[in-house]
């Protein structure tokens, strides 16, 4: 009992101590957050996940298409490309997508959006998610709509929540780059070209929030889908995982489930989604999953078994969890040795 006491009281004092380096949640946060709406997110799924954009394969006509809808949307909601590109697209050579495996991709291409930061402009906070899937297979489309559907048209629910903030005046203190990445499905390609080839310095990227799966539900939540796993939130630091518990804590209320928390799971999700490519670059970086289903990699993964009330909550945490980091005084403080 003694133990159990000295411990609650350790947690106290370390989350009080975070929260005097962050900024307070406020009404703003919620306000905003809120307009992260399961109706808008199965409005754009139902578009990018639909069979018109046939499935998405890196570098083909349909994620062509796909991506045509993603910058059409953020121009709708006058989110810019970002300050140092010539437009939305950063393209990638087919030399560079078949060059550890050849599998005669063509070139294709990350899409990014950026929102500029009011007071420290150059700090960048990423967040992330592909927006490919696997193509046509035997004459039936795989839409993808959880992989990565759900984090791709999360993006653009993220983004416009930003967007509303700051045309109200209180837009982020740093900038965040939207990044919808190519070629996770090859071998997380986009990403990887991203981080060696990176329109802001590494040094100034101070967190990457990727977002890999978050519509649906497995089988060990049959009961309810009111959960999501954070991977790697503490691997680099210890300010990042107390972000996330604080922003969920304070404004979602998901159970935080960190079963896949561990670099040696089998699984190995840690390595298998597009923020491992900031992570091993030392930044400071965190996965929101909920884990596959019988759906995944299959034509049956459609748009109709997304849960949408459980997509926009996971939205919500991942926007939050960008607001708490882009307004505090201190960047996430990297205090776990990079292995």
């Amino acid at each position: 009992m003694k133990k159990s006491i000295l411990l609650g009281l350790l947690l106290l004092i370390n989350s009080s101590c975070f929260s005097q380096k962050t900024t307070a949640v406020t009404s703003d946060i919620a306000k905003y957050k809120n307009t992260i709406t399961a109706a808008e997110l199965k409005k754009h799924l139902t578009i990018v996940a639909s069979d018109t954009m046939e499935g998405r394969d890196t570098g083909s006509k349909g994620q062509k298409l796909a991506g045509n809808y993603l910058i059409a949307t953020y121009k709708n909601n006058a989110i810019p490309f970002p300050k140092g590109a010539e437009n939305y697209y950063q393209p990638i050579p087919a030399a560079f997508l078949n060059a550890k495996r050849n599998e005669n991709l063509p070139d294709s291409e990350n899409i990014w959006a950026f929102i500029e930061g009011s007071e420290k402009p150059d700090e960048i906070v990423v967040v992330s998610a592909h927006y490919d899937h696997v193509g046509i297979k035997k004459g039936e489309v795989y839409n993808g709509a959880d992989d990565d559907g759900s984090g791709t048209v999360a993006l653009l629910e993220i983004a416009q929540a930003f967007a509303i903030a700051k045309k109200q005046g209180h837009g982020p203190k740093r900038s965040i780059l939207f990044l919808h990445v190519t070629g996770e499905e090859h071998g997380l390609h986009g990403s990887r070209y991203y981080s060696e080839n990176p329109l802001f310095p590494l040094e100034k990227t101070i967190t990457d929030i990727n977002i890999d799966m978050i519509g649906r539900r497995d089988d060990a939540h049959a009961k309810s889908n009111n959960y999501i796993y954070l991977i790697g939130s503490d691997f680099l630091s210890t300010d990042l995982y107390n972000v996330c518990e604080a922003a969920n804590k304070q404004e979602v209320h998901l159970d935080l489930d960190y079963k896949y928390n561990d670099k040696n799971d089998p699984n190995r999700f840690y390595y298998r989604s597009d923020h491992y490519n900031f992570a091993k670059h030392g930044i400071p970086s965190v996965f929101l999953f909920n884990g596959v289903h019988a759906d995944y990699h299959k034509a049956s993964d459609e748009v109709d078994k997304i849960e949408f009330d459980a997509l926009e909550k996971r939205a919500q945490l991942a926007f939050v969890i960008a607001w708490e980091i882009a307004n505090a005084k201190d960047k996430p403080k990297v205090d776990k040795p990079l292995d």
